[in-house]
């Protein structure tokens, strides 16, 4: 294999699972972002172009705002839709994700993208009888649309924490999606999640090239409610109560409201 190549490989992958990965990184160039390249795809692997990571500077950090900016603003088809032309599974990370469309974004939110994934994490351990309750209680407050704006469904990368967003002297390009139809706040959420470098000038020059909605900030915990899912449901109990302190921060935030 040419050195130019990195080859991610999976004996025995959903035929779907590499599919998705390609699909995905498609859609979002689309829109304009910068992603891996895909050289091959196959059922038990996908070749992607190898990339040299370099340091986060401010200017990549500024350019990577606006265009993660404009590619959410490029929309989707609804909320919870897979690429355009992708009829397969989704995955996010080795788990499957649904792609049912709802006419709503906080009914596929929580039906989606967060209960499935809390389910697992209740039959694991990692969500405690006490902390599932808070939990259950902020999703039907979501679910029930009490926070949802008529933002139309955004294009997401799905999966955007600090691992999958790449530095190389060209600036960022991103690896790894999930991609999906979404609100365009669950990405950003997932980046301060784990802390992505130059994350102030990010969301700096992504609020100047599409303004952000008042009350961002306060709306994260609530966005990273899907992520804290699903890594609940595969890494532990330090995770379960991670989720159960957003949910708690999603409560006071209903409160607010």
């Amino acid at each position: 294999m040419s050195s130019d190549v990195f080859r991610k490989h999976r004996a025995g992958a959903h035929p779907d699972f590499f599919r998705a990965e390609a699909a995905g990184l498609a859609w979002l160039a689309d829109a304009g972002m910068p992603v891996a390249g895909v050289r091959d795809v196959g059922v038990d692997h996908i070749d992607l172009e190898r990339l040299t990571e370099a340091a986060p500077t401010a200017a990549a950090a500024r350019e990577f705002g606006a265009r993660l900016a404009r590619m959410h603003a490029a929309g989707a088809a609804g909320f919870g839709c897979a690429p355009d032309g992708f009829d397969g599974q989704l995955f996010i990370g080795k788990r499957p994700m649904s792609s049912t469309v709802h006419a709503s974004w906080g009914e596929f939110y929580v039906v989606e993208r967060v209960e499935p994934f809390l389910r697992i994490a209740v039959d694991a351990g990692s969500v405690t009888a006490a902390q599932l309750p808070d939990v259950e209680r902020a999703c039907a407050r979501v679910a029930a649309g009490e926070f949802d704006d008529g933002a139309p469904p955004a294009r997401l990368h799905g999966d955007l924490w600090n691992g999958n967003v790449l530095w190389t002297a060209a600036g960022v390009v991103l690896i790894d999606s999930a991609a999906h139809g979404g609100h365009r706040e669950t990405d950003l959420a997932m980046l301060a999640l784990f802390g992505c470098p130059r994350l102030d000038e990010i969301v700096a020059a992504y609020d100047a090239t599409c303004p952000l909605r008042a009350g961002w900030r306060e709306r994260v915990p609530m966005h990273q409610l899907h992520p804290l899912a699903v890594h609940a449901a595969g890494y532990g109990a330090g995770y379960g109560r991670a989720l159960h302190r957003a949910a708690l921060a999603t409560l006071a935030l209903g409160e607010k409201s």
